[in-house]
């Protein structure tokens, strides 16, 4: 293994490059987050750059929603398409012509040569060479130099492939894992500038992290297969490579690559969720990292402060749902203030067009008392409507569960209401108090008296304390549905 080439006080610059082609998507975040960090902690700069010269799988609307995406989890970049900088512009798309140029440069140094063959000429080469084990063989590689420029100046269509020396090997150099040696004989001469003038992913890729300034290119694991090409690009050009870091994908617990048939991968449905970012931020931090000190919540200051590339492991972390919904509980419970929470989710409630009856606001004195008493109970904002719904409205649904204990109990609901009405003061401290005067009076057990007047006034047994639950309903409400609960 490597270690960093630059010490922690030397800025590095890293950069975040999707592809607009779909939602946003939990890798990208992943990914964003660690490259986000290594340019924070060192002074450095975080690229955002757009990469779409894909325009078969080109969404329109992904390239916002990516940036969105960004803004929500607070990995602002230094420089951007939004933001500009002395390196734009930020979009492959916009940065056509040079590309070009850099690809021609190849030809001219004897790194890459113009090919000519056609799609169906190529298809019964690549037949061939699966046949033979061996890669695909191009003949125009053998094209003198003259003969191939005549044919290119005549409007013969062309491409032009990286000429890779078929001796040797190429070793790549991966801060987290041993050196890779790939020989050159299995490289494939691969495609740098189409026909028509757009460029792959690797000439674009390569000439962009150069002309950006890039010093560490921290991405996920799959591209390990592409790095060969990368670095003979960058020695092909006489360029310093960066300081490569293939981070481990995000699995599922059966250990297959995270997809939205086993997980949602879009970041968007767990905003939609009511995930907190602090939450997805810190879970993220935890996937292939561990926290020196063994804590399981920081923030994102904490981890700037303490995290190292190099003590990233490559077990497969799986992001695990579950895992995940625990986070956000301890951010709603332990992490942000009540204040931040009632705030947080009304906004939230409001965004999904929640109407709450006769709620002013977040302060509302009747939204924070539910808030309080749930808060406990919450893992994500999404839950709140289902598991509140009896604070609400009278039309809320009786499970069986509940519907048991209020036949059990349907004897003792006429004397706790009445008692429940003879109290002097409607709170939790009298309400807990009359509950505990009846069991002892009547020999029961408050296993006996509270079930039936929890099923009565929320419906369910999975309720808040009962007592202030009692007393954030209130009198009037809570009599009205004991006393037809007791019918």
């Amino acid at each position: 293994m490597l270690s960093l080439m630059s010490a922690p006080s030397s800025p590095r610059v890293t950069r975040i490059a999707p592809s607009p082609t779909g939602d946003p998507h939990v890798g990208t975040a992943y990914i964003g987050l660690f490259n986000h960090t290594l340019a924070r902690q060192s002074g450095g700069r975080f690229i955002l750059r757009v990469e779409d010269t894909d325009r078969n799988r080109y969404v329109p609307d992904s390239e916002k929603r990516i940036f969105q995406m960004m803004q929500w989890l607070n990995l602002t970049p230094d420089e951007s398409p939004l933001q500009g900088g002395p390196n734009g512009p930020y979009r492959q798309s916009e940065r056509f012509d040079l590309y070009g140029d850099y690809a021609r440069q190849l030809v001219q140094s004897g790194h890459a040569y113009y090919a000519f063959e056609t799609s169906d000429e190529l298809a019964a080469l690549r037949e061939e060479a699966q046949k033979a084990g061996h890669v695909i063989a191009i003949p125009s590689r053998d094209l003198g130099a003259a003969q191939a420029q005549a044919r290119v100046d005549a409007g013969e269509p062309a491409v032009i492939r990286l000429k890779v020396d078929r001796d040797g090997e190429t070793v790549v150099n991966d801060l987290l894992r041993d050196p890779i040696h790939f020989a050159n004989k299995e490289i494939d001469d691969k495609v740098l500038l189409k026909a028509d003038g757009f460029p792959t992913y690797h000439l674009a890729n390569v000439v962009d992290d150069r002309l950006m300034q890039v010093t560490h290119v921290v991405r996920a694991e799959e591209w390990i297969t592409s790095t060969p090409i990368h670095v003979l690009l960058y020695r092909a050009f006489g360029w310093p490579e960066p300081v490569f870091a293939h981070m481990p994908l995000l699995r599922n617990a059966d250990k297959s690559k995270i997809s939205k048939r086993k997980n949602p991968t879009s970041v968007e449905w767990y905003q939609n969720q009511g995930f907190l970012p602090e939450a997805m931020l810190n879970f993220l931090a935890t996937m292939g990292w561990t926290h020196p000190d063994g804590q399981e919540i920081f923030d994102l200051a904490e981890f700037e402060r303490v995290f190292r590339l190099e003590d990233v492991t490559l077990g497969g972390p799986v992001f695990d749902l579950a895992k995940l919904r625990w986070y956000n509980g301890k951010y709603l419970r332990e992490v942000l203030s009540e204040d931040d929470v009632a705030r947080r989710l009304h906004a939230f409630l409001m965004q999904n067009k929640v109407t709450l009856p006769s709620v002013d606001g977040p302060q509302d004195p009747y939204f924070r008392a539910v808030t309080h008493l749930m808060i406990p109970r919450l893992e994500v904002f999404a839950d709140f409507m289902d598991k509140t719904l009896y604070f609400w409205s009278e039309d809320y649904p009786v499970n069986e569960k509940a519907q048991k204990a209020i036949d059990a109990g349907k004897e003792l609901l006429p004397e706790l209401a009445a008692r429940l009405k003879n109290l002097p003061t409607f709170d939790a401290a009298s309400i807990k108090e009359m509950f505990h005067a009846y069991a002892e009076e009547k020999g029961l057990k408050m296993g006996k008296v509270m079930p039936p007047i929890r099923a009565a006034v929320a419906g369910t047994m999975e309720s808040p304390d009962l007592p202030e639950m009692l007393e954030a309903l209130g009198r009037e409400r809570v009599l009205a549905r004991v006393e037809k609960a007791a019918r």
